[in-house]
């Protein structure tokens, strides 16, 4: 397995990379668009490869329930079964296993859980977790951790914290070097002190790449974007950080001057299926009678397959009459949008432009209200019966 990280250019904190895994070149900073159970919703293989996508991100959690270890075995792992021919990182589905299951049971062996869709009881170890991720073939693993809301007291975050650590030695002992690269997780929920101790102790192990866990689950932004920079002022400078679960424009923009590397988020494609736009000013409800008679593009400037070939007011008639090809045009729209936002903001830490670049940015940029994203997120939430850990 070859992994090497090197930073091109600095702005600041900002930091324009170049990651190459076994051969792959990806450009930093790079947003990793969500393949949960070996797709993005409404996409192929080749429709990342069209929008020139170098890694994408799948589930140890949901690829282990369905279609399982057997089949992926029988495929020689996940890159063949989904024809995908550049890099894969799997999360440990640490964060599926407490959202997604009330009764799990926490020793300091693992996590017994019930699957979602049968009932049926499972042991996750972190022992087993690098198996399934050797099997389903991921370039990049991520260790299981122990996800607990990033605001519970104290104590609690620090036990959580601690049998992170103690599951990430076991991790690295038992991970596989040659077949995949192993990131780690700091937690410590919204404690400086314990974010600090949680980045010192991984920094130790002198791992490939660093993930900051436990964040973007209920906090505001202004506590993310706190711990991203105080995480940021004690992780390695020579490798590579991953900032799990953000994938909103003006965090994106944000968090990359704060020294974030890496990004997932099923944010973009989720808000667009239910009609949710990128755009430079912000988002844009496609679904709003106004955009009926539109014969432009949902964005003016926009070279995406979208733009170039369908108007605003075709795109809302197929949101209106609930058709596929509404979600899966809007999809590559949203995924082409931030490729090209974190392509202009690589070019502007090249070019020493990167802070009036910001500036202007997120001037322009109007995010949605913080309350009222909170309160659908906590409703998308709740409709799926997910727990904010």
């Amino acid at each position: 397995m070859s992994f090497s990280f090197n930073i091109d250019s600095n702005y600041g904190n900002a930091r324009a990379g170049t990651l190459t895994v076994d051969g792959n070149t990806i450009t930093t900073p790079v947003f990793m668009p969500v393949a949960t159970k070996s797709a993005v919703r409404t996409l192929s293989s080749k429709d990342l490869i069209d929008l020139n996508f170098d890694i994408i991100l799948s589930n140890t959690y949901h690829l282990y329930l369905t279609p399982g270890t057997d089949v992926l075995s029988k495929f020689a792992g996940l890159h063949n079964f989904m024809k995908w021919p550049k890099s894969i990182l799997t999360d440990s589905g640490g964060y599926q296993v407490f959202s997604l299951n009330k009764n799990t049971k926490i020793s300091e062996d693992g996590v017994v859980f019930k699957s979602h869709i049968d009932g049926s009881a499972h042991l996750f170890t972190p022992e087993s977790v690098m198996e399934i991720q050797q099997i389903i073939g991921s370039n990049i693993v991520m260790p299981l951790d122990h996800c607990i809301y990033s605001e519970d007291d104290e104590l609690s975050v620090r036990n959580s914290m601690q049998r992170t650590h103690d599951w990430l030695v076991r991790s690295v002992k038992s991970h596989n070097s040659s077949s995949s690269a192993l990131f780690g997780i700091v937690q410590g929920g919204i404690y400086s002190n314990l974010r600090k101790e949680s980045c010192l102790f991984e920094a130790e192990l002198d791992l490939p790449g660093y993930s900051i866990g436990g964040l973007a689950v209920g906090e505001n932004k202004s506590t993310m974007y706190r711990i991203v920079e105080e995480c940021n002022e004690y992780l390695p400078v020579e490798k590579p950080r991953y900032l799990m679960g953000v994938g909103s424009p003006e965090d994106l923009v944000t968090c990359v001057s704060l020294g974030v590397d890496m990004f997932d988020c099923v944010l973009p494609t989720r808000i667009a299926r239910n009609g949710a736009i990128f755009t430079k000013k912000g988002r844009k409800n496609i679904k709003k009678s106004a955009n009926k008679l539109l014969d432009i593009p949902l964005e003016d400037d926009c070279i995406c397959e979208c733009c170039q070939n369908y108007s605003t007011g075709y795109i809302h008639q197929l949101f209106k009459v609930s058709e596929i090809l509404g979600y899966r045009l809007a999809t590559i729209h949203n995924l082409f949008f931030l490729k090209k936002l974190m392509g202009d903001i690589r070019e502007s830490i090249l070019n020493n432009t990167f802070n009036s670049f910001k500036n202007e940015f997120l001037s322009n940029y109007h995010p949605t209200d913080e309350i009222a994203r909170m309160a659908q997120k906590k409703q998308w939430l709740e409709s799926r019966n997910i727990t904010q850990y």
